[in-house]
């Protein structure tokens, strides 16, 4: 070999160890060529990984109210209570029945006339009629019944209404966190692109023989806990898709965007205000209507306790013909009228026990209606709280990751000039990584505290 060609024996020393350094270097290369975009753009990072469609939270709000379960049963009750209330009016009506039958004697039964001496059988008798009834006094129970059918339907109305913010709320969490799982995953994908530079850079020091391979090692290790890292990231935005897609209800994947949110800075109305609306609020408003169902079927119990006078009236119409005839020659009318008094002495307490029950409902409801006020002022109170901790914190993570951005770009310069080690370099990566993750998660508490505010005044801010 001329000499030109051959290689220095301390060249050889210094590239023997190095060559397994830029294997695994041309390995994460080509694995972040293939895998993840070279700069973390929000519009790439926020591609999603699935054909899931993105929606806006509007959207996620009002399939929800469509198709979730809760929603669909809420609005079986408004249906069910309509359907009580023209139940209650039509008990004022006279009821009404037709009864129309015809029979065939047996050979069995036939008889002899006596006038002919011939033998009649397989006669055929038939009869028809109608019989109409009305309670002309019940003790007033239609009266309080029908209130207590309209009670029960605005107790459904204010509950399918306090279903809605129910289900909006917990849309809006589910819609957060899928949106935090995507500003996750942005920054890890930040975090990868910074340590596959330092890796760029750790293995050009190896080859100049200015640090150690261990640079190299660590740096490659770091490259590779960053690609678990966003293949977790990616796994949890799946996981929150597929949750936010189960709760709205829809028949394709869904996921949440970053324009699709409100504006994260809102103007809340003072502490009078929000008292006065929590006060108000749909579950507060459910609560009162459950007591005035319950205090209408507390009246409508003692109403046996008083006599019952009905009137009832039925026409029947008989025949009797040797043949099957539709239209007989010979038919029979006769028709009563009937005035019913009844007033049950004792009925093994059975009033009784209806009273006592329909009293203890109503007090039931009264205490639900005491702790749902107070349940209000509580969620109130901490709603605000944690919104404007969560308002603090993101403040402050936003100067955090800000400034350990600078003291990166600072190790990173040092270490490149020498002046700085690889264990300061990754120090500096590891503290802005958790200030980003902190930074996202400040902002899903603050989302997540605006929810339930919303859900507690039962109105959007």
């Amino acid at each position: 070999m001329p000499a030109s060609f051959r290689t220095p024996p301390r060249a050889r020393a210094v590239l023997v160890p190095v060559l397994p350094v830029l294997l695994t270097f041309a390995a994460c290369a080509a694995t972040a060529g293939a895998q993840v975009p070279a700069a973390p753009a929000p519009a790439t990072a926020s591609a999603a990984p699935d054909a899931a469609r993105p929606i806006s939270l509007a959207e996620a709000v009002d399939l929800a109210r469509r198709n979730a379960p809760a929603a669909v049963q809420a609005r079986g009750q408004l249906r069910a209570s309509e359907a009580s209330i023209r139940s209650a009016y039509a008990a004022f009506i006279p009821s009404l029945s037709l009864n129309a039958n015809t029979t065939q004697q047996s050979p069995a039964t036939a008889r002899v006339n006596q006038q002919t001496g011939e033998l009649q059988a397989g006669r055929w008798a038939g009869s028809a009629g109608f019989n109409a009834s009305v309670d002309l006094f019940d003790g007033f129970r239609r009266t309080y019944d029908l209130r207590s059918a309209r009670a029960t339907q605005a107790a459904a109305v204010t509950g399918e209404t306090a279903q809605a913010f129910t289900l909006a709320f917990q849309v809006k969490q589910q819609y957060y966190a899928s949106l935090a799982a995507r500003e996750s995953e942005v920054a890890i994908q930040a975090q990868l692109e910074q340590a596959r530079q330092q890796l760029r850079v750790s293995v050009a020091r190896v080859l100049a023989q200015t640090v150690t391979r261990s640079d190299s090692l660590r740096a490659s290790i770091a490259v590779r806990n960053a690609e678990l890292a966003l293949l977790q990231a990616r796994q949890d935005r799946a996981v929150a898709d597929a949750a936010l897609t189960r709760l709205v209800g829809s028949p394709f994947t869904v996921a949440a965007t970053p324009s699709g949110a409100p504006a994260d800075a809102v103007a809340l109305p003072d502490s009078a205000e929000l008292v006065r609306l929590a006060d108000q609020a749909p579950s507060v408003r459910q609560a009162q209507a459950n007591l005035a169902a319950a205090q209408a079927a507390e009246r409508s119990s003692r109403t046996p306790y008083f006599p019952t006078l009905s009137l009832s009236y039925g026409r029947n119409l008989t025949t009797s013909s040797a043949g099957f005839d539709l239209i007989p020659n010979d038919p029979r009318f006769s028709g009563q009228m009937r005035f019913t008094f009844s007033y049950p002495v004792f009925n093994q307490y059975a009033r009784e026990e209806a009273v006592v029950r329909a009293d203890i409902a109503t007090t039931n409801a009264e205490a639900a209606l005491r702790d749902a006020r107070l349940a209000a002022q509580q969620g109130l109170v901490q709603s605000q709280v944690a919104l404007r901790l969560a308002q603090e914190q993101i403040a402050v993570q936003e100067a955090t990751v800000v400034a350990s951005e600078e003291d990166l770009r600072v190790q990173q310069q040092r270490y490149e000039l020498g002046a700085s080690t690889l264990l300061d370099v990754l120090t500096s990566q590891t503290t802005l990584n958790q200030a980003r993750v902190a930074l996202v998660q400040a902002r899903f508490n603050a989302r997540a505290a605006r929810a339930q505010l919303e859900s507690i005044i039962g109105r959007d801010l």
